[in-house]
Order: C-alpha cells, then sequence, then structure tokens
C-alpha cells in the first residue's frame, strides 16, 4: 500500500504527506506545527507516526514549521548539509540531522529516496523521488528550469509533483512585486511558469506516468484554471492527454492518492 497526500502546496507554504506499509514521512514543513498537525488530523493521520522529514530546500515556505514540529515530536529531518547549516540557528539543541549529499540514495523501509539537484536560488536545492514497488513519485517545485539531470530522474514516475508558479502575462502585469523580484522569479534559478511547466510535462510524462499534480502556484500571478489549461493543451498537442492532472491549494490538502 502505498498513500500520497499534498497538505498544502502553494507561495504561501509547502507540505506533502508519504505512508506506506513501512514508512510515514513529510515532505518539507513550510506550514506551522499546529497547521501540520491539523492537516494530518485531517485526512485520519497523526504527526507522532512520521519517521522523518524530507527537506527540499531552505526557504521559509518549505521549512516554517520545522523548528517547532521537528523538536517537539523529536522528528528526524533529512537535507543536505548546506540546508542544514543555515537552520542550526533557528533549531539550537536539535540533535535530530540526518545529512545526506546531493544526489545520494536513501533506503527507509519500503521506500528509496533518491535525492538530485535542482537549480534554484537557495543555498542546495534538490527534488526527489520516491521508489516504492507499486510506482515511484517524482517531487519537484521550486527551480528556474529543468537540467538533463532533472528530466531523467523524474522520467520513470507514476505520479509527479510538478512546480507551475505563475503565468507569465499576470506576473508582468503584476503591480505588487517590483522588477527586482520578477527577475528573480523569471531568472533561471527561479521559478517555472505555467509555459515551462507545460514543456517539462511534455517532457517527462510517458503512459507509465498516471497523475501529475501541478504545484507551488503563485496566488497572485496564477490560478488553476490558467495552469491547468496551459499544461493540457501541451500534453494534447504531443499526444499525452492520458494523464490525470490535479490542481493543488496552499489552504487545504489534495485528495489522497492511494496505491494498493
Amino acid at each position: 500500500m502505498l498513500r500520497f497526500t499534498i497538505l498544502g502546496s502553494g507561495s504561501s507554504g509547502n507540505c506533502a504527506y508519504l505512508e506506506t506499509d513501512d514508512t510515514r514521512l513529510l515532505i518539507d514543513a513550510g506550514f506551522s506545527a499546529k497547521q501540520i498537525e491539523l492537516r494530518l488530523a485531517s485526512i485520519g493521520r497523526s504527526v507522532r507516526d512520521v519517521q522523518a522529514i524530507f527537506l527540499t530546500h531552505e526557504h521559509g515556505d518549505h521549512v516554517c514549521g520545522l523548528p517547532v514540529l521537528a523538536k517537539r515530536h523529536n522528528i528526524p529531518v533529512y537535507c543536505n548539509r548546506l540546508t542544514a547549516e543555515y537552520l542550526y540557528a533557528q533549531m539550537p539543541g536539535f540533535r535530530g540531522w540526518r545529512l545526506f549529499e546531493s544526489g545520494a540514495t536513501i533506503e527507509m523501509g519500503d521506500l528509496k529516496i533518491n535525492s538530485f539537484s535542482v537549480p534554484h536560488d537557495a543555498y542546495d536545492p534538490v527534488g526527489f523521488m520516491f521508489y516504492h514497488a507499486l510506482g515511484n513519485i517524482g517531487f519537484l517545485t521550486d527551480l528556474g528550469y529543468a537540467t538533463k539531470l532533472v528530466i531523467e530522474r523524474v522520467r520513470a514516475a507514476r505520479a509527479l509533483v510538478l512546480e507551475a508558479n505563475h503565468d507569465l502575462r499576470l506576473l508582468q502585469e503584476d503591480t505588487k512585486r517590483p522588477w527586482a523580484v520578477k527577475q528573480r522569479i523569471l531568472s533561471r534559478h527561479g521559478h517555472l511558469s505555467n509555459d515551462a511547466a507545460a514543456e517539462v510535462a511534455a517532457e517527462v510524462v510517458t503512459e507509465g506516468m498516471e497523475d501529475l499534480y501541478l504545484g507551488h502556484l503563485s496566488a497572485d500571478c496564477n490560478s488553476p484554471l490558467h495552469a491547468r489549461t496551459t499544461v493540457s493543451r501541451k500534453l494534447e498537442e504531443r499526444g499525452r492527454p492520458f494523464v490525470r492532472l490535479h490542481d493543488t491549494a496552499p489552504n487545504k490538502p489534495c485528495e489522497t492518492l492511494v496505491w494498493e
């Protein structure tokens, strides 16, 4: 059995829950500890059963709940050295660090977890592939563009979480963000636009991929409809309409994906 739930995803916070027969873990902790606890409870799960937290990088929308959550429940935190070094000051006395090198594969119960580097403006950001006998789950958010390495790593996924951060027109017309911030978002170490996400999807979706989650949407410069329309159009053009597209939201969990 494998169960996967995106507890929330967007520019304001990101966290997902993965459960197998042997393993229960979180990917990122970008909401308050209380929110993560409540969202786990809403799907019938308890944070007390979580065996590990895997971090993609150190930005606040991925780690803001980590200091309280990990220390309160004594949950080991898996990340690379540069990510941990940034977080040490926020978690004095915490002894649950489990450091890996980017590119390493970690075995945990019936899972193999492979990390891989992604281009983003963080210290050492990574994506993940979670390998399981029932199928693999790719986790790919916060990247400015998809390298050949990224494409290779996630092509074997049965389900993939893919960033679709912004609509280009909405970002360009946005009056809240200064031009310097827009340049950062649009850079090769920023975030994937809907169009860029569509190109990545067209590259990685094969007949073996069943579910594609569009994640990390900007609340101001995107919408589920914009993201889904852009990606589905590209998949239709490339003859890959068979994959199921799922919206994500920052304020509530997605429907749980279950494989048996």
